[in-house]
């Protein structure tokens, strides 16, 4: 079990996490919502260990984290929303790179890259520099590198980002089947058809502040709407989304 308890955020003492409390149990895809500037990143760089909170703990298996975070961050597999690569090196060898400071053994790395780019269609091009892939070669390396050590908790801002249909399809299917295998994920998106058919349940983040804990399905019972989108809308989108659609179109035509 993964659990935040009262995790808040200042900067220049405004909070943009605040107060947030939940837990994610193995085997669950939770997935993290919000409008842009809600939090929700800052919320996945915090469990990441790249950003301190201000206050609140975060707890494994009871434990605190902050006591043992070098052995936290080994279970992890962190997939950011930005990453910054290294583009004169090739997929390889920027898998390899991750593979050692992840503390792979030579012996397994190498075949655990070859597996990995053929399934994921880059066995052509994983010895050519990054800097000649397109955005959807560059995420599937991405996903490569978050996957390799087979981490216990995965966090995923944005995943399909430049991703093809038929590695998004495929990625839904790992996801699955990463939960039946009892691994703790938290998958933060805007696409919310995807949330809604991958997810197990759902928060929803405004300013800051969970709004929404619970099932899909819960959810669209208790509000009496018809999917999550609606509830999306509901709870934080309250402009209407179809008067700035019709001004934005008639200020390009006018």
């Amino acid at each position: 079990m993964l659990e935040l308890s009262n995790i808040t955020k200042k900067y220049n003492n405004v909070p943009v996490v605040n107060n947030v409390s939940f837990s994610v149990a193995p085997g669950e895809i939770l997935g993290y919502l919000g409008p842009n500037g809600a939090g929700k990143t800052t919320t996945v760089k915090i469990l990441a260990g790249l950003v301190e909170s201000t206050s609140g703990r975060i707890y494994l298996e009871g434990q605190k984290v902050d006591t043992g975070i070098v052995g936290y961050k080994k279970r992890l597999g962190y997939l950011p929303e930005q990453s910054e690569i290294y583009p004169h090196l090739s997929g390889c060898e920027y898998l390899q790179l991750v593979g050692r400071l992840r503390g792979i053994p030579e012996i397994l790395l190498n075949g655990k890259i070859n597996g990995l780019m053929a399934q994921l269609g880059l066995s052509v091009d994983m010895h050519l520099p990054m800097s000649s892939y397109s955005r959807g070669m560059k995420q599937k390396i991405l996903i490569a590198a978050t996957l390799l050590h087979n981490p216990d908790i995965l966090l995923l801002d944005e995943p399909l980002a430049g991703l093809d249909i038929s590695t998004t399809l495929v990625f839904k299917d790992i996801l699955k089947r990463l939960a039946e295998m009892g691994k703790i994920i938290i998958y933060s998106s805007h696409i919310l058809e995807v949330v809604e058919k991958i997810c197990t349940r759902v928060i929803i983040i405004n300013k800051g502040k969970i709004v929404a804990d619970d099932s899909v399905s819960h959810l669209r019972h208790l509000m009496a709407l018809p999917s999550l989108e609606s509830i999306f809308k509901e709870l934080v989108q309250h402009e209407d989304t179809v008067e700035v659609a019709r001004n934005i179109i008639s200020y390009m035509e006018a």
